[in-house]
């Protein structure tokens, strides 16, 4: 028995591929998670086999929750289904140690196919997703991608810096490399662009 936890934040869709998967006489969910903290506590406590995540969720994000199985040295394996066909997310994904990346509009067969394939030591990544990943190299360095991710968010720079624990001018210094390796006008046009590409 394959024993798997699922994080989604959408209760809907959770409840859907919840459905899916409990028809397959080789898979469990052991665990439901609306958000990354609270999936984080079930991969705790019941170290499954696989974790299922959704890459964007409240608290913790899924590249958040694989790091953090990546950095515990935990057996679980981190798969990631998803409606954004962003290729730098997959880049990201893939140095978080994540080996299955799918999107949410594939067939469910494929999606119980892949999730055995990883749990064998495989890896199960959409094909066209896979191809695009390859193609352009995200410029940004973290400590640019988390100052712009928070300027995006609306943040003041006062706050980024109190949060990040680095002096205005600093932030300001990062937003401006950011900006200028993007090639865009202003912050939020920078935030757009990285967001766009799934660099943020």
């Amino acid at each position: 028995m394959i024993r798997l936890v699922l994080a989604e934040d959408q209760a809907m869709v959770r409840g859907a591929i919840a459905a899916l998967l409990s028809l397959e006489p080789d898979l469990q969910v052991v665990a439901e998670a609306g958000d990354g903290a609270s999936a984080w506590a079930a991969v705790s406590q019941h170290v499954p086999d696989l974790l299922v995540t959704d890459i964007e969720m409240p608290g913790l994000t899924g590249l958040d929750l694989a790091l953090r199985v990546q950095e515990e040295g935990l057996p679980t394996r981190v798969v990631i289904i998803t409606t954004f066909a962003r290729a730098g997310y997959l880049r990201r994904a893939m140095d978080a140690g994540v080996r299955g990346y799918l999107l949410k509009d594939a067939p469910s067969c494929q999606l119980a196919a892949a999730l055995r394939q990883v749990h064998a030591g495989g890896r199960a990544i959409d094909p066209q997703l896979a191809v695009a990943a390859w193609g352009e190299e995200d410029p940004m360095t973290e400590r640019e991608r988390q100052v712009l991710r928070l300027a995006g968010e609306g943040v003041k720079t006062a706050d980024i810096a109190e949060r990040l624990h680095l002096s205005p001018g600093t932030v300001r210094n990062y937003l401006s490399e950011a900006i200028g390796k993007l090639a865009a006008a202003n912050r939020i046009e920078a935030y757009r662009a990285a967001r766009a590409k799934g660099w943020l």
